[in-house]
């Protein structure tokens, strides 16, 4: 096991020191890890471990975006800003839902094209926290709520939105986001609404065990989603220090996808 790329970051007056652990055996990447040292002690965090990572002020930025040079949020932002000129749609109609919203970095993305009002829902109460904390003027409102097990009240004040935008970047896959919750929020769009969303490039090829390859392919097959763009890009860094590449796409959303379609999607 050894280390690699000891940085450190400040933000809001707090400083820390990130030390990403690199495992000789080699790890995948829902596995890896680092060790972070913050007001005084050591801690040992996976990458997936959220709640703890939105904890600490700036780390998730330093972390992702500084270190392991993360470029999803603007990559999408910049398909999405493409897609708009070349239909002629004015990025101030959108009304967009971002769906495992984080501490709200793609909202950032959409707030710069114009979007007119723009709502996050996050599993996590970590994430509402920190996006309130880190960029409190992003969001119009932030739910934490599972997607796949809505209470009514949360499921009609979505609704109520009216919603002709979704977001999904970086979060389908690994369990965080199931094909379910990806339906929900799907079907929670109107018609002919923006779909912007990434998966890594692996969960569509043959080695795809999160059932999003299956449910995405029904989804285009049948019309139920036109697909209006995609690409290829590197999403980060492994701590290897090879890249880790996804697949963004960017359509609109024709008909509800059925929820049948989820659960043998995910089998």
């Amino acid at each position: 096991m050894s280390e690699s790329d000891a940085t450190g970051g400040r933000a809001r007056g707090q400083s820390f020191t990130v030390r990403l652990i690199q495992d000789d055996a080699g790890v995948s990447q829902g596995e890896e890890w680092c060790e972070v040292e913050y007001e005084g002690r050591v801690r040992r965090i996976r990458f997936h471990d959220y709640a703890e990572i939105f904890s600490i002020p700036g780390l998730y930025e330093r972390l992702f975006y500084d270190v392991l040079e993360c470029a999803s949020p603007r990559t999408v932002g910049a398909l999405v800003a493409e897609d708009l000129e070349r239909l002629g749609y004015d990025a101030g109609k959108l009304r967009v839902l971002d769906v495992g919203a984080g501490n709200g970095m793609v909202a950032e993305e959409f707030a710069r094209l114009g979007a007119s009002e723009i709502v996050g829902i996050d599993i996590l109460p970590e994430a509402r926290l920190a996006a309130m904390r880190d960029r409190p003027d992003v969001y119009d409102d932030y739910l934490v709520a599972d997607l796949t097990d809505m209470p009514h009240p949360v499921r009609e004040t979505l609704r109520a939105r009216r919603f002709n935008c979704l977001t999904v970047v970086a979060a389908l896959g690994f369990g965080d986001i199931p094909p379910l919750a990806f339906v929900e929020a799907y079907n929670l769009v109107e018609p002919q609404g923006w779909v912007a969303f990434t998966i890594k490039e692996e969960f569509l090829g043959g080695h795809d065990d999160t059932g999003f390859a299956r449910l995405i392919r029904q989804m285009l097959d049948s019309g139920v989603l036109r697909l209006h763009s995609q690409r290829r890009y590197r999403h980060r860094l492994l701590v290897t220090g090879e890249p880790l590449y996804y697949v963004a796409m960017v359509g609109s959303r024709r008909e509800p996808v059925p929820a049948s379609w989820a659960e043998a999607g995910g089998s």
